[in-house]
C-alpha cells in the first residue's frame, strides 16, 4: 500500500489520509508522515475489532478504500463511517463482501496485488503512480545494518520462513543455497526471520545443515533493523513472505520461490524475473488443473507443496541474477 499512500499525497496533498493497519504492520510503516494510523489487532479477537472502533469514533470519511475482501476486514469496516464505501468487483468479491461496499472497481483479471490497490484510487480519478516505498528507517536500524552488512561485504540474505508455515521452504534446500552462494560466489549467508518458535527452530536447523557456517540471525533483529538489512543485501532468497516485499521496497533483488502462491499475484513487484514458480505444478498436482483454470489467487497450502522448488532450481535464479550483477530495482515515476 505505500506506493498508493504516496501517489495520494503527491496528487491530492489537500487529503487527509487514515490508514487502517495490523499490529505488526504498524511497527514498520507507523511512522510515515502525513498519515493518521488506526491499529487493529488482529489477534485480540472481539477487542480487537472495539477497540479499532473506539479510535474512529466521532469520524466520517469522504471515501473508504475497502481493499480487504476477507470476513475479518468486512466485519471491521462495520465501525467506519463513509459517504462511498469502494470495494471489489463482484468476480473477486468473497466472505459477503459486497453488503459491506456502495461502489466497486472495474474487473481486471489478472492483476498484481499492487496493481489492484492502485486501481482503487484509479476509479477515483488518479491516473498517475508514484512508484515510491519511502519508509523510513531510523539511524539506530541502519547503524546495525551496517555493522551486520558492511559497505564492502556482498551478502546473501536466506529468509526461510512465511507467516503461513506451508509457505515455508525447506531446511535441505536453504543449507544447499547457503553453501553454494559461499563457495561460487563468494558471498556471506545471514539466514534471517522472526522471533516465533518455528522460525527459530528452522534457522538453527538451516545453520547446523550447512557446510559453510551462514550466520543465523533468526529472531534477533526488529522490523525495522530487518527493513535496513534487507536494504543493504546483495540478494534475499525467500517465499511469499513480508520479508520478500520488504527487499523490493528497499530496492534489493529477490529470489522468490513460489509453489503455494501465484508469483504473477504475489511475487515480489521487481523481481519477477529471478522468481522460480512451481505455482502451475502444484495446480495440476494438488487440484488436478492447470493454473490457468483455477480461480486467480487460489492458495495453494498443501503439506509439500514447497517441496516442488528445488535448490537447483533456486540456484539456477542466483547464477542468473549474479551474472546479471545483481541488479538494484530502480522503481520508474508513471
Amino acid at each position: 500500500m505505500t506506493p498508493v499512500v504516496r501517489t495520494l499525497q503527491r496528487e491530492w496533498p489537500e487529503t487527509r489520509l487514515t490508514w487502517i493497519v495490523g499490529k505488526a504492520e504498524h511497527t514498520l510503516v507507523g511512522d510515515i508522515p502525513g498519515v493518521e494510523f488506526a491499529v487493529f489487532d488482529k489477534a485480540a479477537g472481539w477487542a480487537g475489532y472495539r477497540d479499532l472502533w473506539r479510535q474512529l469514533r466521532g469520524q466520517r470519511f469522504d471515501v473508504l478504500l475497502h481493499n480487504q475482501f476477507a470476513l475479518r476486514a468486512n466485519i471491521a469496516s462495520l465501525g467506519i463511517r463513509a459517504d462511498l464505501r469502494l470495494g471489489y468487483d463482484r468476480a473477486r468479491s468473497k466472505d459477503l463482501h459486497g453488503l459491506f461496499i456502495n461502489a466497486r472497481i472495474p474487473p481486471h483479471p489478472g492483476q498484481h496485488v499492487i496493481d489492484i490497490y492502485f486501481s482503487f484510487i484509479e476509479t477515483l480519478g488518479v491516473r498517475r503512480r508514484h512508484m515510491v516505498w519511502d519508509i523510513p528507517v531510523p539511524d539506530a536500524a541502519e547503524a546495525r545494518a551496517r555493522t551486520l552488512i558492511p559497505d564492502d561485504r556482498h551478502t546473501l540474505v536466506i529468509s526461510p520462513c512465511s507467516s503461513h508455515a506451508l509457505r515455508n521452504w525447506t531446511v535441505e534446500g536453504c543449507a544447499r543455497v547457503a553453501d553454494y552462494a559461499a563457495r561460487r560466489h563468494g558471498l556471506r549467508v545471514l539466514i534471517t526471520g522472526g522471533p516465533s518458535e518455528g522460525e527459530q527452530k528452522m534457522g538453527a536447523e538451516i545453520a547446523a545443515q550447512a557446510e559453510t557456517a551462514p550466520e543465523n540471525l533468526v529472531g534477533q533483529t526488529s522490523i525495522k533493523e530487518m527493513l535496513a538489512l534487507l536494504g543493504r543485501a546483495t540478494a534475499v532468497v525467500s517465499p511469499d513472505s513480508g520479508p520478500a516485499h520488504m527487499a523490493n521496497a528497499m530496492g534489493t533483488p529477490v529470489i522468490g520461490l513460489y509453489a503455494c502462491t501465484n508469483p504473477g499475484r504475489a511475487r515480489p513487484y521487481y523481481s519477477g524475473q529471478w522468481c522460480v514458480d512451481r505455482y502451475d505444478e502444484a495446480a495440476r498436482r494438488e487440484l488436478g488443473k492447470p493454473a490457468s483454470e483455477i480461480r486467480w489467487g487460489t492458495k495453494i497450502e498443501r503439506p509439500g507443496v514447497m517441496a516442488l522448488i528445488t535448490p537447483d532450481d533456486a540456484i539456477e535464479r542466483l547464477d542468473a541474477l549474479m551474472a546479471a550483477g545483481a541488479p538494484r530495482a530502480t522503481p520508474p515515476e508513471s
